[in-house]
């Protein structure tokens, strides 16, 4: 690497992915808080039974699969930038709302409506880092913009249970929702959507970064539309990978609290720093992958190693779980950070097998998949949990959801489409 480029690649890393990821933490607060809530004394409050409390903690997702692809060609063709400051203050004033309700039917829409809201977040902040990092940074990008995921839950887990001890579910939800309404106005003022809109770059160093980022391009097979690239199987294959993976990982987020709670008999400030635990290790692995996934350009095996771990630990559980609290914690904490290791490696892996006119909106047809995933695992394995009296069927549940998982990321085949008579990988010829 150059000089232009080692001096461009610090002020990008220190410019943006701060940003993005204070962004993207920030939807968090609302997606696992309400699980903390309902372990905390939210259902006894309202008096919602376990089935509609997974209703409620699903129909988040149902709402998440909707603006997907819409939120996409927005940030594509006009601004990642206004789309997220928009979404921003509306989640906040939601994430709010849900501490002002006394009904259970208001839950029911500011759920949905949160879920519609940050569904153009995950795709508009991929297409937004896809501008800004080339292929041999994108994974470790990727990843610590996704690190806001488990980082947040892990330190949430710990400010919710002392918020809840203290004041309330009400009062919990409603501080919680202010945070990402200023930080909206931070990112609106500090963010731009592209590099050559950018004033602390040179003019050779917004040169050579469009250049690299150009000349990537060049391997990808050419997909003319948004409708062809719909139909292809690596994306169709890769849509469901993400459906099943995100069933044991929203299973997971959703009903930790509750799982941890029910089988230690613990306070909800403990059950709030045992809930913690699994993100930290999260955060490590998530780290640890993306570094070797970028320096061997391997994205596969970074992708159904860590998934497939974590079946044979939801597995374990269910075997062990029952007559062994600790065990079966310490397999979930393994379980919780290898689910998250391959978050980075995989959406790098979806940007190199598709050229950038359709891989935004590509990704955005994958994350919704993944939502329907989030959503059938949240309610699924609160309906198991409160049907059997017990967590071992949804650890099951879990364990073959990884499984299919992991056998549908094995068979999306590198190297079946041609370009100019030579076989070439989909994407980026170093891509395993």
């Amino acid at each position: 690497m150059n000089e232009i480029q080692n001096a461009s690649s610090r002020k990008r890393w220190l410019r943006i992915i701060p940003i993005a990821f204070i962004t993207y933490s920030l939807a968090y607060l609302d997606r696992s808080n309400f699980g903390s809530a309902v372990a905390g004394g939210m259902g006894d409050s309202l008096h919602i039974t376990t089935a509609v409390t997974s209703m409620l903690s699903a129909l988040f997702f149902f709402g998440y699969f909707f603006f997907q692809i819409p939120g996409a060609i927005y940030a594509q063709k006009r601004s990642a930038k206004k789309l997220v400051f928009i979404s921003l203050i509306v989640w906040g004033v939601l994430a709010s709302a849900t501490g002002i309700v006394n009904n259970v039917r208001y839950l029911y829409v500011i759920r949905f409506l949160l879920g519609i809201v940050e569904s153009a977040v995950m795709p508009a902040m991929l297409i937004f880092l896809s501008n800004w990092f080339t292929k041999s940074e994108r994974s470790k990008a990727n990843s610590f913009l996704i690190l806001g995921n488990p980082v947040t839950i892990m330190w949430m887990s710990i400010v919710s249970g002392y918020l809840l001890e203290h004041v309330g579910w009400k009062n919990m939800f409603i501080i919680e929702g202010i945070p990402p309404i200023i930080w909206a106005f931070i990112w609106l003022a500090v963010i731009q959507d592209k590099p050559s809109q950018a004033k602390w770059l040179t003019h050779s160093e917004k040169q050579e970064l469009e250049g690299i980022l150009q000349e990537e391009q060049k391997d990808i097979v050419p997909v003319k539309n948004y409708a062809a690239a719909f139909k292809k199987p690596k994306v169709i294959a890769l849509a469901m990978q993400y459906f099943f993976w995100s069933i044991g990982v929203y299973g997971f987020v959703m009903w930790l609290p509750s799982i941890i709670k029910n089988g230690s008999k613990f306070g909800i400030t403990s059950t709030g720093w045992l809930s913690a635990l699994p993100y930290l290790f999260a955060t490590v692995m998530m780290l640890v992958t993306s570094y070797f996934s970028d320096k061997t350009m391997k994205r596969k095996v970074f992708i159904w190693v860590p998934l497939l771990i974590g079946a044979v630990c939801f597995y374990l559980s269910y075997q062990f779980g029952a007559t062994n609290f600790w065990l079966s914690y310490a397999l979930l904490c393994v379980a919780g950070g290898v689910m998250y290791a391959p978050y980075g490696s995989f959406f790098a892996f979806i940007t190199e097998l598709l050229p950038k006119n359709v891989a935004g909106v590509a990704t955005a047809l994958i994350n919704g998949m993944g939502a329907l995933g989030s959503f059938v695992g949240a309610y699924f394995v609160g309906y198991l949990n409160g049907a059997t009296g017990s967590p071992s069927a949804s650890f099951f549940f879990m364990a073959a959801s990884l499984v299919v998982s992991v056998v549908l990321m094995c068979v999306v085949r590198k190297n079946s489409e041609k370009k100019q008579q030579n076989p070439v990988l989909v994407g980026v010829h170093t891509v395993k």
